[in-house]
This record gives C-alpha cells, sequence and structure tokens, in this order.
C-alpha cells in the first residue's frame, strides 16, 4: 500500500483543569467526547465515492473490512455510508453527484452537510488505496465505543443495587461476551424483507440442493423430518426414567462434533465418567458392562479403546460440563465460556426438571420450570447455538411441567420403547422416536434400533 499522511487522533471534550476537583473525576471521565476520528471517517466516505474504473477494487477493499454505517461518530456520516451501500447494491455508480441525488430523494441531503460536504469527503482522501485502512481506525474507535457503552451499563446496573450478585454476573458475562466475540451490538434498523429475499433465494437454493442442512441428530431419518438442528432453536427430548432420552441426546452430541460443530452436553444426572462410558461403548462397540464392570475388559476391548483415544476423543469438539449445583445461571455462564473460547453450536441440558432457578416462596414448580425453559430458549438465540433440552414425562405420559417446555421447543421428540415389560415383543430392540411437534415440517413416528449394550440408537438399515 502506498504511504498516507497521519491522521490526527480525536480530540477530547473537558473542563479546564482549574475547574476540577479530585472528587469529580469520575463524573468527568463520562463527559469526555467517546473515541472517534473524524478525518478518518471522512476518508473511508471518499475512497467509496472515488473507488471507479481502474481504483474500483478499493472498494470492495474497504467494505471487505465489515466496516458499518452505524461505525461512524457523526450522524452525517451514517446518512452518506448508508446512501453509498444503496447505490452499491442496486448496481448504481457511486460518486458525489448521485449520492447527493440519492440522499435528496430521502429528504436527507441538509442533515448529511449537502453536496458541497461529499466533495470535501472525496477531497480528504490521501489516497483510496489506504480504504482499508481508514475503515479499519473507523471501526477501532466504533469497537471502543461500544466497550465504553457496555462498560457504563454494568457501572450503572451495580451502583443501582438492583437484583443480586447473580444478576451482576450475568450482565457482566453478557457484555463481556459480545465485546470479545467483536460484535459490539451498536443499535441499527432491522433489515426490511426485500433486503432480505436475495440472501433468502441463495439459501432455498442451497437447501434444495442438498447443499446446506441443519446439524445432524444422529438419526437419517430424524434429519429428514426435522431438516436438523439449527441455530437459534430448542429440541425437547422427552421420555420416561430409564427408556434412553439421555442416550438419544448423546448420540446426537457426539454425531454433531463428529461433523466439527462445537458441543457442550451439560449433565445434572451422570458424571463425566459415566458419559465417557457411554460415548465409548457406542463408538466403539464395545459392551456397556465390559466398560463398568471390574475385570470386563477384554484385549480387544482395550485396543478399541486406545484407538478410540487417538482418532476420536483427542480431536472431538465436545466439552462434558457436570455443574457442582444445579443453577440455570451455571450453565448459561459454562455456555458462554465455551462461546467466548472456541464458539458453541449445540447446547444439550440433561435433564430440565433438575435445573434450579430463584425461587421465592409464591412460585409454583410449573413456573419454575417455565423460567428455565424460557432462559434457554434466550440463551440459543443470544448464542446463535442449538439447545436440546431433556424432560422426565409422567405416567400418563405427558411432558412433566410440560406447557412451558412445548412452548419453546422448536422439536419435541418423545423416546418410546414398545419391548419394555414385554420380552417376547414382536418389536424387540426397536426405539419410536415420536416427533409430536415440529415447525420445519410434518410431525411423524421414526422407528429406530435401541442397541442399548452399546448405548446407543442408530438407522434401522444399519442393524
Amino acid at each position: 500500500m502506498s504511504s498516507t499522511r497521519d491522521l490526527p487522533a480525536p480530540t477530547r471534550s473537558a473542563r479546564p483543569a482549574a475547574d476540577r476537583r479530585d472528587g469529580d473525576q469520575e463524573h468527568h471521565d463520562f463527559l469526555r467526547t467517546p473515541p472517534q476520528n473524524i478525518e478518518a471517517e471522512q476518508a473511508v466516505l471518499g475512497t467509496l465515492m472515488s473507488s471507479t474504473g481502474a481504483s474500483e477494487r478499493y472498494f470492495a477493499e474497504t467494505v471487505e473490512t465489515g466496516i458499518r454505517a452505524e461505525d461512524h461518530y457523526r450522524p452525517a456520516h451514517t446518512l452518506i455510508h448508508r446512501a453509498i451501500t444503496d447505490l452499491h447494491d442496486k448496481g448504481d455508480p457511486v460518486d458525489p453527484v448521485r449520492v447527493a441525488a440519492q440522499l435528496t430523494e430521502r429528504g436527507e441531503l441538509g442533515r448529511a452537510g449537502g453536496a458541497t460536504y461529499l466533495h470535501e469527503c472525496v477531497r480528504a482522501v490521501p489516497t483510496v488505496a489506504n480504504g482499508a485502512h481508514y475503515a479499519d481506525i473507523v471501526r477501532a474507535k466504533a469497537y471502543r465505543r461500544a466497550a465504553i457503552e457496555s462498560a457504563q451499563k454494568i457501572l450503572q446496573y451495580a451502583y443501582s443495587e438492583e437484583g443480586d450478585e447473580g444478576d451482576v454476573r450475568s450482565l457482566v458475562e453478557q457484555e463481556l461476551t459480545a465485546i470479545v466475540a467483536g460484535m459490539p451490538g451498536l443499535a441499527a434498523a432491522p433489515p426490511a424483507v426485500g433486503d432480505l429475499y436475495l440472501d433468502y433465494v441463495a439459501e432455498l437454493e442451497e437447501i434444495q440442493d442438498g447443499r446446506k442442512v441443519g446439524l445432524t441428530y444422529g438419526i437419517s431419518d430424524v434429519d429428514a423430518v426435522t431438516s436438523g438442528m439449527h441455530p437459534g432453536n430448542v429440541t425437547v427430548i422427552a421420555a420416561g426414567s430409564g427408556v434412553g432420552k439421555s442416550t438419544l441426546a448423546l448420540n446426537a452430541a457426539v454425531a454433531a462434533a463428529k461433523t466439527g460443530a462445537r458441543v457442550m452436553f451439560s449433565s445434572l444426572e451422570m458424571s463425566s465418567t459415566e458419559l465417557m462410558q457411554k460415548i465409548a461403548a457406542a463408538e466403539g462397540k464395545i459392551a456397556l458392562h465390559h466398560l463398568t464392570q471390574q475385570g470386563g475388559m477384554t484385549s480387544e476391548d482395550w485396543k478399541q479403546v486406545e484407538r478410540l483415544g487417538r482418532e476420536l476423543f483427542r480431536t472431538l469438539p465436545l466439552r462434558v460440563y457436570r455443574p457442582d449445583g444445579a443453577s440455570l445461571r451455571d450453565i448459561e455462564s459454562a455456555a458462554r465460556g465455551c462461546a467466548r473460547a472456541d464458539g458453541l453450536d449445540v447446547l444439550v441440558v440433561d435433564y430440565v426438571q433438575l435445573v434450579e432457578v430463584e425461587q421465592s416462596r409464591h412460585i409454583t414448580r410449573e413456573q419454575a420450570v417455565a423460567a428455565v425453559s424460557r432462559g434457554l430458549k434466550n440463551l440459543s438465540v443470544h448464542l446463535e447455538c442449538h439447545v436440546i433440552v431433556l424432560s422426565q414425562l409422567n405416567a400418563d405420559g405427558q411432558v412433566r411441567e410440560s406447557r412451558a417446555i412445548k412452548h419453546d421447543a422448536s422439536v419435541v421428540i418423545k423416546v418410546e420403547r414398545p419391548d419394555l415389560g414385554e420380552p417376547e415383543s414382536p418389536r424387540a430392540g426397536e426405539v419410536d422416536l415420536v416427533i409430536e411437534k415440529n415447525r420445519f415440517g410434518p410431525c411423524a413416528t421414526v422407528s429406530a434400533a435401541a442397541q442399548m449394550h452399546y448405548s446407543r440408537f442408530v438407522d434401522m438399515k444399519n442393524t
């Protein structure tokens, strides 16, 4: 890149030193002008309005930095940037004259500084070859402003003495997660459906061509009916005790992780050792009772365990979390930790009736479970991950405290074993996965093979 002039650092407004007292330094900190660089903002806009002909590639380089209209500190620059973006999206040439016409059409030319100011921005560019560099400066200032805004939110909430320690921690983690992930959270108007249309058609083509599918549940027929697992959605797996809901969920977690998805399995019922035993049994085809009984391992079993360590466990992006307590806040905190560390695609919670929330004396058990369900649904949206929630069934086959759980779920799968209590059943070794709620397709019943000695369910065709 060509060299460029040094863009001056932003100035900060402050009261004269003689007017300040040591006691109000904190107040002064909040009155300082937020980080910004007007010259860099002008240079970005000037680059975008000058990159035509042989210089057109500099427009793309500048935009590819990820700069947004909302990253500008000066409101007029936000208006100009939006006008430039709209012209470019329509395939129209971008220059000061056309940008002025676009702003006039919107009734925003005066607020943007007028046509003369657009030409000033163009003249302010040292060289369009450094457009990406100017954009990086603007984005860095915007990121600092977002960090300051998050810090102020935390300070204001902490000073207010509202909530308890857990509420404060939750707010801190939410704000820090957004900042560390590089998503400042600057407010912007949501897109119109017209803006979403082309992306929707492209995604539709990928779906129809089989190039885009959700994460697998590990059972192909379940994937076909539900289109797999998608970010921001919740699947409820419900069953009576001992039927196999944890087995199905763990199979799904491992299957998704084997495709590269980042998974966290939070178990409130089984220990980490028990979970590892079930994974080893399912993936190594080792009888579960060989793994759990003294002297039960054969030499071949040991070879399989060694192979699993080398080929699976060392690289599988699956984290197992066994909280000390059973608090929803603990699970949320661990999930955010995963999101900050490596990202998070799937969260499994086993199971919902064991999760605790802060309760007052007057809250019912159903209201408490509803609070957990809503919290996990919100977490799936905020972290853009899929959540699998396990739930117990009542004796009558209904999901316990079911109203809120089923309402928040996109998919509800009941696990039924037709051979339980009937040794001579013609369907021995089978399981029915009853999909009784499905926002992505029809409700259906999928039959699979129940190989419980290996702690796994598999497609019937694989038996």
